[in-house]
Formats: C-alpha cells, sequence, structure tokens
C-alpha cells in the first residue's frame, strides 16, 4: 500500500463515481481503476461493490476510509512543517547577549518574533561579558550574539543594530554634574567605580586607553560586578563610572548625572557600537528570519563586519 492508492481510495470512495474520482485526480479513468484493483489484490479484499450503475463501498472499504484519512492528514501536516521550516516559520534560534543595554532590544525582538513567527521558539541567554557570547557563537553553542566587540573572529558576521557613545555616570553633587562634555584630562585623581577585569571587557579597555593617554592610572575605589551595582555606587557618591549613553537612557535616578565624553577622544578609539553576530557558514531559515525581524527593527541592512 503506498499513497498513491491511498489518494485514489479516497477519491472513489468520496465521489463514489470512477470517472469523477478521476478527475478529481487528473488522471484518466483506466489508470485509477487500475490502481484501485491492485490495492484490492494487495489486501486480499474488496474494497467497492460496483457495477455498471453505481459505486459503493464494501465493509472493508468502510474500515478502511478513516484510517486511510489519517494518513492523508499525517502526510500534509508532515510536508506542512517541512515547508514551515524553509520558510523559517519554525525552528529553535538561540541568542546570547550581553550588557544591560541590550535588554531592552531582546525584549522587543522576542515580541516580534512571538506575534510575527510564532512558530519559532527563541532561547535567550545572557551572558556577563561580550566575549562569552562571541565565543559560544564560534563554538555553535548559539545563533546570533549581540554584544560590543572591536573585532569578531574570521567567519563571523556581524552588524551595527544601536549606535552608542561613552558618557561618564557622576553622583548628582559631583563638580562635573551638568556639564556638556568631558575631556579624561580632567579625569586625574578621581575615585573610579569599575567592572571586573575581563577579557574583551570593552568598558573596562576603553578607561584604561584614555587614562593612559592622559598619562595617569585610574584610582579605583571599588570594583562593581555589573553596571547596576555600578551605578548604584556612583548614587552614593563612592566614586565616577565610565558606561555607555544607552546605560543612561535606561537608568531613573535622580542622584546620577551622566556627561559624554568628549568626542575628540572618544573619536581615537574603536566605537562602542552595538552589533548582532551569526555564523556565515551557517544560516538557516529560522536564523535568517529572526536577523531580519532584527536589523528591521533597528533599521539596519545586512552586511559584514
Amino acid at each position: 500500500m503506498d499513497i498513491t492508492q491511498l489518494r485514489a481510495f479516497l477519491a472513489v470512495a468520496e465521489e463514489l463515481h470512477f470517472r469523477r474520482a478521476a478527475e478529481r485526480l487528473h488522471m484518466a479513468q483506466p489508470p485509477v481503476t487500475r490502481t484501485i484493483k491492485l490495492l484490492e489484490r494487495e489486501l486480499g479484499t474488496t474494497l467497492f461493490d460496483r457495477n455498471t450503475r453505481s459505486v459503493a463501498l464494501t465493509p472493508a472499504g468502510r474500515a478502511l476510509l478513516e484510517p486511510a484519512r489519517e494518513v492523508m492528514e499525517a502526510l500534509r501536516r508532515a510536508t506542512e512543517a517541512a515547508r514551515s521550516a524553509e520558510r523559517g516559520e519554525v525552528g529553535l534560534v538561540r541568542i546570547a547577549f550581553a550588557g544591560v543595554s541590550t535588554h531592552p532590544l531582546v525584549a522587543t525582538l522576542a515580541r516580534h518574533v512571538r506575534s510575527g513567527r510564532p512558530g519559532i521558539e527563541l532561547e535567550l541567554s545572557s551572558q556577563n561579558f561580550a566575549l562569552s557570547a562571541i565565543q559560544k557563537l564560534a563554538k555553535r553553542e548559539t545563533d546570533i550574539a549581540l554584544g560590543r566587540w572591536d573585532v569578531v573572529p574570521q567567519g563571523i558576521g556581524a552588524q551595527v543594530v544601536m549606535t552608542d557613545s561613552l558618557v561618564l555616570a557622576v553622583p548628582a553633587t559631583h563638580r562635573l554634574a551638568g556639564h556638556a562634555e568631558v575631556g579624561f584630562a580632567e579625569l586625574e585623581g578621581e575615585r573610579f567605580v569599575s567592572l571586573p577585569v575581563h577579557e574583551g571587557s570593552v568598558l573596562i579597555d576603553r578607561l584604561r586607553q584614555l587614562a593612559q593617554a592622559h598619562r595617569f592610572v585610574p584610582d579605583v575605589a571599588q570594583v562593581a560586578p555589573d553596571t547596576q551595582t555600578a551605578l548604584a555606587l556612583v548614587s552614593a557618591e563612592v566614586g565616577c563610572s565610565l558606561t555607555l549613553a544607552s546605560v543612561a537612557a535606561n537608568l531613573n535616578d535622580p542622584h546620577v548625572m551622566f556627561v559624554p565624553v568628549a568626542a575628540a577622544e572618544a573619536g581615537d578609539l574603536p566605537d562602542v557600537h552595538l552589533r548582532a553576530a551569526w555564523r556565515q557558514d551557517e544560516q538557516g531559515p529560522a536564523v535568517r528570519a529572526v536577523l531580519d525581524i532584527l536589523l528591521e527593527l533597528t533599521g539596519a541592512s545586512l552586511a559584514e563586519y
């Protein structure tokens, strides 16, 4: 028994007429008749009582009717599942992201995927540092990474999805609070709240580079485990902290003020823009669909880093 036989059987069983069944199958009548005879021979039973005036199902034919329909429905579902996967409508997409400033974007992306591509399941993984996210991507442990990197490994494509810049978080009572910008030469002798030293940490790297350019070593009063804690310590007047404009946009604390780092100084360093990254040799339809949604949300275009 095969699919062609079941399809012919269902057409005859539902039409109870061989000519109309053949028309429905876009076939000539003799092949339909031969297919039914072959099926009856394989089953060892008669499925239809037929004469020159009528066609009727036998008890064996009636017994086969629902199982045949179930098989054809399962075939339809299997076909649609495969086609949906090819169209990027179903699948699992893993996203690793780093930094508190990525959270609003990840949440917005998840909502749009859920509403626009409900068959795609997102597996979201927050990383302490962007380096961890890009390493997971290179190891094929995630499909899309969001973070800030000065370089990306070979074979990884990346695109800016959110522009950003350096700012200095200071207590509201600080002498620099309210200034239009700050040059790092003004910060010699200031006490800093820093994130942990970690390979690939963009903010730690920029703090070191800017201070080194002005020939001083930052006085780190306290190391905070994460950005939220660092800003809480700034609010408590423990010190100032180098952070991002995107972080400032999402903080509501009247005791913390943000002063842009002078563009001339920041311009000498690699940018701090947020990027989406993916493996260039492996973009399944579901991954590409999520990337398309992300790039549409951010107004970016798919281009190599």
